[in-house]
């Protein structure tokens, strides 16, 4: 008889600060994510979270469309109102959400978009953002290329990749 036990795969996910951890694959969940680049005036659109920033965006609600998630994501992160133009990239990741227990693998998906209405806004904030969120900003595209990003992309190849088609 074979008393050997099978081991469970592990999966290596990354946190906030980009250390590597150890994570079962039997424990990890799914959520895909959409996030916004707008550009306006030679600024782009960013999200500041702790001491960096981020694309305005997150987690896509089951039952969701991904124009619907972004809209809605975008609102509730900046306060501006969003016409979807055209999809920029798609990456994935897997990571440990900072605000709660456990890892997700998750796929990023990074549209265009242009400003069509709202004001720079924290109201819309959820209880999590209201934690480490602060007032969105409109960053200068030369500061970019040197600020802090909290994402797992190449933000900054992202924005370029953005610019390119804002000149279509």
């Amino acid at each position: 008889m074979d008393n050997k036990v099978k081991k469970e795969k592990m999966i290596i996910c990354r946190d906030i600060k980009g250390k590597k951890l150890e994570y079962p694959l039997s424990k990890l969940n799914w959520r895909p994510s959409i996030y916004g680049v707008i550009v306006e005036n030679d600024k782009v659109l960013l999200s500041k979270q702790w001491d960096g920033y981020d694309f305005p965006g997150g987690g896509i609600d089951l039952g969701e469309t991904l124009e619907e998630a972004l809209k809605r994501e975008v609102w509730e992160e900046t306060g501006v109102k969003v016409k979807i133009l055209d999809l920029i990239t798609c990456e994935y990741d897997f990571f440990k959400l900072p605000h709660e227990d456990g890892c997700v693998q998750s796929i990023l998906i990074y549209y265009l978009c242009k400003k069509i209405g709202g004001k720079i806004s924290m109201d819309n904030f959820d209880e999590h953002e209201k934690k480490y969120a602060d007032m969105p900003e409109w960053v200068d595209l030369k500061k970019a290329r040197k600020i802090k990003f909290y994402n797992p992309v190449n933000s900054v190849e992202i924005i370029k990749k953005a610019l390119k088609l804002c000149q279509k």
